[in-house]
């Protein structure tokens, strides 16, 4: 029996399609459910991190829980004191699940952190490793660090395994934020000052992460790892562009901006992180993933950003 913890949210319901798939015994955790979940899952729903919730009957004869539930990090953050917020939801909710399952005799927990645990930016040739030291930028990524640390602190007290997985940008059908802002500007034919971009991102199809998701909940060798994950096929910014293009049978117009110009114009208009999620690198090493537990992606970037695509279209872009 598998717990998934925000079970009606963008990863967590993919993760759910993809147990009930496998015929796994799963049960749904989130505040609210859809009406229809596929054959087999159980739902509980009312489920939250903050507050009190009691997660007693939830974690009772669960094997493992994939807790994909948390306060994700938002561009425009409206809460006064963000790191707060973000502590109060994703290490103490978290460890609340977490203390729960283990005194219910749960064996595993996957945990979904972050690759900004790592940080924001890597440099040409040099990929995030999970061992690397941690440098989170934002409230978000150092909550998800804490998050990390408590939990090791309590699978060594428990003897609950924790397995702690960082993707980088998760896109797919649905997929929202930057990903959706990029769609809509490819469709839209406004030139772009991009073609001077040299850069190099790793991300993640949902269906890939859901996939590595639910081998770690069963495969031996993933016990008290953690793993970073990605298609395996980084890009660059105009690559992706030019593959949302021809998704969309449109040519984008990339005019050759420099670089340090852009990185000038950002700090200037307040757009920094904006800016740089377009004109940095940021690469992962997934060699562990595919060597430790025999992984590879279920889906090529390519076919997971036509796919993305065609969903945007299809509901009206």
């Amino acid at each position: 029996m598998i717990l998934v913890t925000g079970a009606n949210g963008f990863v967590g319901s993919a993760v759910v399609a993809r147990l009930a798939s496998e015929r796994v015994a799963t049960r749904a955790a989130s505040r609210t459910l859809p009406d229809r979940l596929p054959p087999g899952v159980t739902p509980i729903p009312g489920a939250e991190l903050n507050g009190d919730f009691d997660w007693t009957r939830a974690v009772t004869g669960v094997d493992t829980v994939i807790h994909t539930a948390a306060r994700v990090h938002v561009m425009k953050e409206s809460t006064p004191d963000p790191l707060a917020a973000f502590l109060a939801t994703n290490v103490e909710g978290t460890l609340r699940l977490a203390r729960q399952a283990a005194a219910a005799g749960v064996k595993r927990f996957v945990f979904v952190s972050s690759v900004k645990v790592n940080g924001e930016a890597t440099l040409p040739g040099r990929p995030f490793r999970a061992d690397d030291s941690p440098a989170p930028m934002d409230a978000y990524g150092l909550s998800k660090l804490q998050a990390e640390k408590a939990l090791r602190e309590l699978g060594e007290r428990t003897g609950m395994q924790i397995v702690v997985v960082r993707p980088p940008l998760v896109y797919g059908p649905g997929v929202r934020a930057n990903f959706l802002r990029l769609l809509k500007l490819v469709r839209s034919r406004a030139p772009m000052p991009l073609g001077s971009v040299r850069n190099a991102r790793s991300m993640v199809a949902l269906d890939n992460l859901a996939d590595f998701l639910c081998l770690t909940a069963f495969h031996p060798a993933a016990a008290e790892r953690t793993f970073l994950v990605s298609d395996d096929h980084d890009m660059s910014t105009p690559e992706l562009v030019r593959l949302m293009g021809a998704a969309m049978r449109r040519q984008p117009v990339l005019i050759p901006v420099p670089v340090a110009l852009l990185t000038r114009v950002g700090r200037l208009t307040g757009l920094s992180a904006e800016v740089s999620r377009l004109v940095d690198s940021l690469q992962v090493d997934i060699a562990p993933a595919k060597q430790l537990l025999d992984w590879k992606p279920v889906q090529t970037a390519d076919e997971a950003i036509a796919r993305t695509v065609q969903s945007f279209l299809k509901n009206g872009g």
